[in-house]
């Protein structure tokens, strides 16, 4: 009973951000863990699914996690309860069943507890409420997840085969590759259209100007198209006058923007704060997670609810927060006269709230100094929006004007700001537009005018202009159309689109998106064989069919099979395609000239990232590393790396070196001296001959092996890496093979072994 008093109870996150917020908030009868991430997952290597018996997934170690699940596995020996608190969404609950499963939890046990803002109250909260793990939750993430590799494995597969080596498929990346795509071949198919405008600036007798705008004629709007039409329009107003027909005054209102979901803080701090998708919601997670904010704030905060959501409903908690603080800061004359309701888009899951300040009391200029100017500038955008929501919206009183002259009709309209309403924290001009604006007219402000009213005296200018072609788009444009088409889920857009980029299907130019040569002859071949597969309208169908497993209106298997036996026929189609040649992609010509031929250098992509080439290669080997901006990147010769101690046989300092066989270490009086020792690295195991540390070592053509220190003294070498934990069956030395990835009893008599991924220590 005395050793059971001295347990703790073990909480598991996902990120040490998130656990050391969490561990701030608990006692000391808590320890906060994290799993850094997912611990188990499909082969890199191999499909993983067994295809015949239902899709089964075959899930392994991930490489590297080694060390972290022996943390969990320990530290849950040892622990009362546990709670597992990872994201609370569908990849949170997934991660929380794999680790239950390693830590061999029943899957009756209450041991989940989810938050959806850290702060004390909610963490708090969750502990005392924790509930089974929500196995649809954890089926609708598998669905995905094993659809996902079934489709990317194999056609990853067929795109090496039949398009270009290295090239890589996705569900969800094939179908943003062909928007991309298809939008830079709209431009390059677009004709321009020729149109004409004409402003008219009149001038009363008061000497005030108006400017007025060509609209049409009695019967409506109308376009002009030439200049001969133009021409004729001003011949007959110039040698008439222009008369005010309707005056119309009205008061509209401007209503504040929602509350921010996944998709529009991406799309808006894309546009205002001009970063990309993936570094919003880095940052957006790290605001999440927690930071040290001091006594005066309360010490470690999360500052804003959980940022991966498709719903604008706020809880009636965070409600009265911002109508106290609104209250108290802006005064009752800007709280709204009737509760604001906002609608959630249809197909939204709704499973959180939307993303707003955890404490609408920590302003973002308090704590402008505990902030990097990335984490300040994203919560100021959160903060500023969600209280702005939450303000009486603004009220203009404006007026709309129809001028004619010779059955032309010219309008012009204007306003002035009665209320400005939340536009006294945040005007999103380009957002939202006036209730009631049905006309067709820049608002700008306009003198009095009166029906009836004529004009002599103006001045009119004609201005020529061609149709643009659609914009290509940015990220947070396409991230709009993502959401609009249900194509992917909050989650996968900002990853999905650095794998499109990242694979060369598109390229960045400024803030934009662009087609790459790869990326359309791959969209071709995708339309051509696996038209369900870049179908729009499939993938969001698809989309739905993943989340109704987890209201239990459908299982995996039939979500997947259905989809499989298409699946598998396309993919026969087009592994015996004969028509298919494969693809040579212009590699991008340079401005530099390779100084060893006087040819063109192009851009080739390496292991290490992006470099310049010679074109004549291999008759010319001739490279050039270049930066992130494509522009050379001067060398300069690197000083030698000290070792930090001494040459055995003359005292002077020894230096790191590579060679053929790995890193070693030179006396820095070479020639004179030519002391040379091999680089080792400890394993913390014990030689089980005698006792002394074991070693990694690199012997002929950098083969790696672990040995004795005092090899060969002692003469005990293997290629497999020893382990520190022993056999559970008999007690001998294990060791991890890394060609089979598993772990391994090498005594004969015993054949324990066990499928696991570890990082090899070299």
């Amino acid at each position: 009973m005395k050793a059971a008093c001295n347990m703790s109870n073990l909480v598991i996150v996902e990120s040490p951000a998130k656990a050391n917020t969490i561990k701030s908030y608990l006692g000391s009868n808590y320890k906060v863990i994290a799993s850094k991430g997912h611990i188990r997952d499909l082969p890199k290597s191999s499909l993983g699914i067994d295809v015949e018996n239902g899709f089964e997934p075959h899930y392994i170690n991930i490489r590297g996690k080694g060390d972290v699940i022996k943390e969990l596995k320990k530290e849950a020996k040892g622990a009362s309860k546990i709670f597992l608190a990872t994201d609370p969404d569908r990849e949170g609950e997934a991660i929380s069943w794999h680790i239950a499963d390693q830590l061999g939890i029943p899957k009756d046990k209450a041991c989940r507890v989810t938050f959806n803002e850290i702060t004390k109250n909610a963490v708090k909260e969750g502990i005392k409420n924790p509930r089974k793990i929500n196995e649809d939750l954890v089926n609708s993430q598998q669905a995905r997840r094993i659809l996902d590799r079934l489709v990317g494995f194999n056609l990853s597969e067929v795109l090496w085969k039949n398009v270009k080596s290295g090239l890589s498929g996705g569900r969800v990346q094939s179908v943003v590759a062909k928007i991309i795509t298809e939008r830079e071949r709209e431009i390059k198919s677009f004709v321009p259209q020729e149109y004409w405008t004409i402003d008219v600036t009149l001038t009363d007798a008061d000497g005030e100007n108006i400017s007025v705008k060509f609209y049409g004629d009695a019967s409506g709007k109308q376009r002009i198209s030439s200049e001969e039409e133009v021409l004729g329009i001003i011949s007959a107003i110039s040698s008439s006058y222009f008369k005010v027909e309707h005056v119309k005054h009205a008061q509209k209102y401007k209503m504040p923007a929602l509350p921010f979901t996944t998709s529009t803080l991406q799309q808006e701090a894309s546009k205002r704060l001009g970063y990309q998708t993936q570094r919003i919601m880095k940052v957006a997670q790290e605001l999440y997670d927690g930071l040290d904010l001091g006594a005066e704030f309360g010490g470690v905060q999360g500052l804003i609810t959980y940022m991966r959501t498709d719903s604008t409903r706020i809880s009636e908690e965070a409600e009265r927060s911002a109508e106290e603080y609104i209250r108290k800061c802006f005064g009752d004359e800007l709280l709204p006269k009737t509760k604001r309701a906002y609608k959630t888009s249809a197909g939204a899951q709704d499973a959180h709230e939307a993303i707003r300040p955890s404490n609408v009391y920590i302003e973002p200029k308090k704590i402008r100094k505990l902030l990097t100017a990335e984490q300040y500038r994203l919560y100021k955008l959160i903060w500023e929006r969600f209280v702005a929501s939450q303000m009486e919206h603004a009220v203009l009183d404006t007026v709309s004007v129809d001028i004619t002259n010779s059955g032309y009709v010219f309008k012009a309209g204007g306003y002035i700001v009665k209320s400005r309403g939340f536009m006294v924290l945040y005007d999103h001009s380009d957002d939202a537009p006036l209730e009631n604006d049905v006309d067709d007219v820049s608002l700008a402000k306009l003198p009095n005018i009166k029906e009836g009213q004529t004009f002599s005296e103006f001045k009119i200018e004609k201005e020529q202009h061609y149709t643009e072609p659609p914009a290509r788009y940015t990220e947070g444009s396409l991230v709009k159309f993502l959401e609009e088409n249900g194509i992917g889920r909050p989650s996968t857009w900002a990853p999905i689109i650095s794998i499109v980029i990242n694979r060369e299907y598109a390229k960045r130019d400024g803030k934009s998106l662009v087609a790459t040569e790869l990326g359309e002859l791959t969209t071709d071949f995708m339309s051509k064989y696996f038209p369900e597969i870049v179908d729009y309208e499939f993938t969001a169908n698809m989309e739905s069919k993943l989340d109704s497993i987890e209201n239990k209106e459908n299982t995996i298997g039939d979500v997947i099979s259905d989809f499989y036996e298409r699946f598998k026929e396309e993919l026969k189609v087009a592994q015996n395609a004969s028509d298919v040649e494969k693809i040579v992609v212009k590699p991008e010509e340079s401005d530099v000239v390779c100084e060893k031929c006087g040819k063109l250098m192009v851009y080739k992509n390496g292991r290490f990232g992006r470099f310049l080439a010679c074109p004549s290669y291999p008759a010319c080997r001739n490279t050039k590393a270049v930066d992130k901006n494509g522009n050379i990147a001067e060398a300069s010769p690197a000083k030698p790396e000290l070792a930090g101690f001494k040459c055995e046989l003359c005292g002077a300092d020894m230096l790191v070196r590579t060679g053929r066989y790995g890193t070693f270490f030179a006396c820095s009086n070479y020639p004179e001296c030519t002391f040379t020792k091999q680089k080792t690295t400890k394993l913390e195991v014990k030689c089980p001959k005698c006792s002394s540390d074991i070693v990694a070592r690199h012997g002929k053509g950098k083969m790696l092996f672990y040995s004795c220190e005092k090899y060969p003294e002692c003469d005990f070498s293997t290629w497999d890496m020893p382990l520190s934990e022993r056999c559970p069956d008999c007690g001998e030395m294990l060791y991890y093979r890394k060609s089979r990835k598993s772990v391994i009893c090498k005594n004969k008599s015993c054949d324990y072994k066990r499928e696991e991924e570890m990082t090899v220590i070299e």
